[in-house]
């Protein structure tokens, strides 16, 4: 199948799975667990993760444990090239909508690349061997080509497929936590 028809498909799926809130919560206390009580999380102080939308996975309790625990919050801001900066953000951070219609922060402090020890990398579509289908425009590849830090994806077991083939820029997430499947840990 082609990425664009799984990608609406994934749409598709996350637009249903929203619209069904108590089932999307309880999916979503089971991967919040998961990520809460694994190394990556427990080890990084700098964490890069985005404002999500009503359909994503819902990234607010996320937000809020991390800065309970002291963790250094930084969300991406799209730039031309399809290109990426993360800055850091606070409990009492502004927001606005990007032309793509994600939260950036309205106050820019750009963190460094390397500064980030963890990253959360959103998708529409996920393969077991850690592929994403986004949004189509190709920003994190390009973000993840040289990022040295860990990465992990949050992926309802809706968002998966074995039915595509990745391409040679598509970069894998290390590690894929799911309320049916997780990829092994690698040590």
């Amino acid at each position: 199948m082609e990425k664009e028809e799984l990608r609406k498909a994934g749409l598709v799926a996350l637009k249903k799975l929203s619209q069904q809130p108590k089932r999307k919560a309880a999916k979503e206390a089971v991967i919040r667990q998961l990520l809460f009580a694994s190394e990556a999380w427990q080890n990084a102080q700098t964490i890069g993760l985005v404002r999500s939308t009503k359909e994503e996975f819902d990234t607010q309790p996320l937000f809020l444990h991390g800065f309970a625990e002291g963790k250094r919050l930084v969300v991406p801001e799209v730039l031309p090239g399809r290109q990426l900066a993360f800055h850091e953000v606070f409990e009492s951070s502004a927001y606005g909508l990007s032309a793509f219609g994600i939260e950036e922060p309205l106050v820019k402090q750009p963190v460094a690349k390397e500064a980030i020890d963890l990253l959360l990398v959103p998708g529409v579509v996920f393969s077991p061997e850690g592929y994403r289908i986004g949004y189509g425009g190709g920003y994190y590849d390009r973000f993840l080509a040289d990022f040295t830090g860990v990465t992990r994806s949050l992926v309802f077991a809706e968002q998966f497929s074995s039915d595509w083939q990745a391409d040679k820029f598509d970069m894998p997430v290390q590690r894929l936590l799911t309320d049916r499947y997780r990829r092994e840990e690698e040590k």
